[in-house]
């Protein structure tokens, strides 16, 4: 039995940020089974970053919305992958529906944890410790364990996204970017909603305070983004910032970001993209917790009032005044990239 490759089906969560913290878990399962093989369950949008993570052979694409139960688009993919003869499936998300699929492909060992009724759908149930799994990225890892190895202290994978140099100098000559001049990378949005989302003046006297210090600086994120971006770029007034947001796919954005010295970042999934590329971190935490989704990486400075509302992980203020993001001012923000770049220069 031990000579038996190990075929996974995990179904991924539909998060960008969590899909990224998801490559711990694919990291942990080959360090402990180097043969085995990784498939994932994903939402069209994570083919291209799934693609950058060595660890997985083959993403498989359900063609269902956010939060549509889609039983016979899940009957159909699960028929389809019971030709692949997955030894063992898990499954990351925590909803009935997320553990149909393997379930109907006829997994023998089904592990995920005990919620919404999933008793018939898996036969690994684990139950969640949020005490000891107080992290997603915990959560994540700990069912790719033995329920031994996962109830006691374990190890965290790092996530590491490949970079394509190819296609970093094709954006280069694309759109016209000077990566010769030191780059501060500002992502501005927040799928979640405002109460993540640092103040977009800030980002603007931001980037004219490192403009003084000889950086440029590159806005990116999707089309949703673009106004901010241009909202950003209109504030500071001044040659040195480019609203990219709109005009990279995702996978672009992973090779611009290994392109910049340091980045600037809502609690977002391009903040967990940027940890995963090893690129410098300053990550603005609101609404959000730093102890529960914290950018895995060990270049990272975290900026976190810790009020007494905090944190609320409302989309919005509560409260209505949103301090936990306007007491973090441009001058806080840019001393803490003096001090992270100064770290990694003396080592």
């Amino acid at each position: 039995m031990s000579n038996i490759i190990k075929r996974y089906l995990v179904i991924g969560p539909a998060w960008v940020g969590d899909m990224v913290m998801a490559q711990a878990l694919f990291i942990s399962l080959k360090q402990q089974n180097p043969d085995c093989i990784i498939d994932v369950v994903a939402p069209a949008w994570s083919v291209a970053l799934l693609a950058r993570m060595p660890e997985v052979r083959n993403s498989w694409t359900l063609a269902a919305a956010h939060g549509e139960l889609a039983l016979m688009k899940r009957w159909r993919l699960g028929k389809q992958l019971r030709a692949e003869q997955y030894t063992h499936a898990i499954t990351l998300p925590r909803s009935f529906k997320a553990a149909l699929v393997p379930w109907f492909a006829r997994v023998p060992q089904r592990i995920g944890f005990n919620s919404e009724l999933r008793w018939g759908l898996l036969n690994d149930r684990r139950v969640l410790d949020r005490q000891h799994l107080n992290q997603t990225v915990k959560r994540f890892v700990a069912l790719g364990l033995s329920r031994t190895d996962a109830a006691t202290a374990f190890m965290i994978p790092q996530p590491r996204l490949r970079i394509d140099l190819d296609n970093q100098q094709l954006l280069l000559q694309r759109l016209n970017l000077n990566s010769k001049k030191p780059i501060v990378a500002m992502m501005p949005g927040a799928e979640y909603g405002p109460a993540k989302q640092w103040p977009l003046e800030y980002f603007a006297e931001l980037a004219q305070q490192l403009a003084v210090q000889g950086y440029q600086t590159w806005i990116l994120g999707s089309t949703k983004d673009k106004p901010a971006g241009q909202m950003i770029v209109d504030l500071a007034n001044i040659t040195s910032v480019r609203n990219l947001c709109g005009e990279t796919r995702l996978e672009d954005v992973i090779d611009l970001l290994a392109s910049a010295q340091v980045v600037v970042s809502n609690d977002s999934g391009l903040m967990h993209i940027a940890a995963a590329v090893n690129v410098p971190v300053v990550a603005i935490y609101g609404s959000s917790s730093p102890t529960f989704t914290p950018p895995l990486s060990h270049h990272a400075e975290i900026m976190y009032q810790g009020l007494s509302c905090s944190p609320c992980f409302e989309r919005h203020c509560p409260l209505g005044h949103y301090n936990c993001l306007r007491e973090i001012s441009a001058a806080d923000v840019a001393q803490r990239i003096q001090k992270i770049r100064a770290q990694i220069n003396t080592k």
